[in-house]
């Protein structure tokens, strides 16, 4: 009932409460990645959504477009800087895809959201996270964020898709909050964001 009938009238209530109530702070937002970082302000990324169909997810830029000798990107760690780290942290970077919500190609919470390159490396049971809009925030964000392993994040994603209650939405939106003011699981333990998904490891005997 509550997936089918409540769930997506609450995310684009509260979706448009919040854009309106925090217009000033995402003017202000924008016009300091202008002033520091230059333009675009937005990062814009094709993403999976539901039933794995493409949809474009909006973030605030975060990084510098620097590159090296060969034109190529520099790494993560390389082109994040401090401001882009105090967004990320407070989670401020997120803030626009509100408006994803607003549209419906993503819900306040689920599977976040992950790169198209990582789709053919799934197997079955991760690809169960398509199954449900993805989220603005999830599972695996509130149980260590970008530090939890993939088979982790994974398992998590899964066992949302399993439970999605009215209840554990708002303990998982609770939880956001207490994480964000926190600062927990930014980062990896090797990596500024999170580590490369390259498939599932497989043995032979």
């Amino acid at each position: 009932m509550y997936a089918r009938y409540i769930k997506r009238p609450q995310d684009l209530l509260l979706a448009v409460l919040a854009l309106v109530v925090l217009s000033p702070l995402l003017l202000i937002v924008a016009l300091l990645i202008k002033w520091k970082l230059g333009g675009p302000v937005l990062f814009k990324q094709k993403r999976p959504g539901k039933d794995g169909v493409l949809f474009e997810m909006v973030k605030f830029r975060t990084m510098t477009d620097e590159r090296d000798e060969n034109g190529e990107l520099l790494p993560d760690d390389l082109r994040l800087t401090a401001f882009g780290k105090t967004l990320r942290a407070l989670s401020v970077d997120e803030l626009p895809s509100l408006i994803n919500i607003v549209k419906g190609d993503i819900s306040i919470v689920g599977p976040r959201p992950l790169l198209v390159e990582y789709l053919p490396l799934y197997n079955e049971e991760q690809r169960r996270r398509h199954e449900v809009r993805p989220g603005l925030t999830g599972l695996a964000q509130v149980n260590g964020r970008n530090r939890v392993t993939w088979p982790e994040r994974f398992a998590l994603d899964v066992q949302y898709v399993d439970d999605i209650t009215f209840w554990n939405d708002w303990q998982i939106i609770f939880r956001t909050v207490y994480k964000v003011f926190k600062r927990d699981g930014i980062s990896s333990e090797t990596c500024a964001t999170m580590e490369w998904f390259t498939g599932n490891e497989t043995t032979t005997k």
